[in-house]
């Protein structure tokens, strides 16, 4: 865990945290548990027409211990879903993190500029 995610961790008294599978192909997400809490009952109201969704992100869910060196397991699952195999990327995205191998972030972060621009973010003001 990275110092500047692992301090803002500690300030919340987090101890461990959620791990499922991303919404994006190839990414984890990563939740703190009280956030986890807030997901899972969000994910839990969907109707019946996002079964699939629901099935992924809460069976995928597994919650681990952050360690004395701030260090986590991930079950192989995760792992092998997500192509980890040694260089990973973990970023902060507001309530939650996405972890990704890092060769598969570059991948998609140039699909990403490839993409013309939403609306919803060409209309943002950073005033």
């Amino acid at each position: 865990m990275p110092a500047r995610h692992r301090e803002m961790l500690s300030e919340m008294g987090v101890e461990s945290i959620t791990l499922t599978k991303g919404m994006t192909e190839g990414s984890l997400m990563l939740f703190p548990r009280p956030a986890w809490q807030q997901f899972r009952a969000r994910i839990e109201a969907l109707p019946m027409e996002s079964v699939g969704w629901k099935r992924m992100f809460l069976g995928s869910a597994s919650t681990v211990e952050i360690d004395g060196s701030s260090r986590f397991l991930i079950a192989p699952e995760l792992r092998a879903a997500a192509g980890i195999t040694r260089d990973v990327l973990l970023m902060g995205l507001g309530s939650y993190f996405e972890l990704w191998e890092a060769q598969r972030y570059a991948v998609s972060e140039a699909q990403v500029k490839q993409t013309p621009m939403p609306d919803s973010l060409k209309n943002l003001s950073f005033a």
